[in-house]
């Protein structure tokens, strides 16, 4: 039998994060109810999003170029190492934090089979060795794998008599930073330790 296309549509807006049925439904009806016009030009978005926006060969956060907006202007001592592209927002909201990023694209995991080399760590060595780096403020999750990250990233940069700091607790265990509100950030950024 062939899938109806109200259920088709229900079923494209389910693939995004934290979308269920229900809702998925409501922005179905609501794109019904658009003029064509303004459906077209939602489609024309999304589809000019995911060819336009590509990562920064830096930092490894969004960029419609080949750096990024944060990497071409600031002029920073510290980098702040982030699990995702999308935490860097997150991290952006505190205004009085100036640094630039850098985006491992995940987490140390051996459950998952993701170790060292899986991740961005080398380009991180590359940074800290090639940049004038004084600290890296470590604000993975505060997971297990987050944890397990952060201390291995200490263990490495340690040697290079580079300050590393952790984000204060502040961030609920086994929460995401992009969920985060700006006060609990600016806290946590405030009393980051050095590990």
């Amino acid at each position: 039998m062939e899938e109806k296309e109200l259920e088709k549509l229900i079923g494209s807006f389910m693939i995004l994060p934290g979308v269920g049925y229900k809702t998925a439904q409501r922005y179905a009806y609501r794109i019904l109810d658009l003029d064509k016009e303004k459906v077209e030009d939602f489609a024309k978005t999304v589809v000019s999003a995911k060819e336009k926006i590509r990562f920064c060969s830096r930092c490894g956060g969004f960029s419609e170029g080949e750096l990024c907006n944060i990497c071409l202007s600031r002029h920073s001592k510290i980098i702040c190492v982030v699990e995702e592209p999308k935490d860097i927002a997150s991290i952006e909201k505190v205004k009085n934090f100036d640094c630039l990023y850098h985006v491992l694209n995940g987490c140390i995991s051996p459950l998952a089979g993701k170790g060292p080399d899986d991740i961005r760590l080398k380009e991180l060595l590359m940074r800290v060795n090639q940049e004038d780096i004084s600290e890296v403020v470590v604000a993975t999750n505060p997971s297990v794998e987050g944890e397990a990250t952060a201390m291995y990233i200490s263990k490495i940069l340690k040697p290079l008599n580079i300050k590393v700091t952790r984000l204060a607790q502040g961030l609920s265990l086994g929460s995401d930073i992009d969920y985060a509100d700006e006060v609990t950030l600016s806290k946590a950024i405030e009393a980051r330790r050095e590990i």
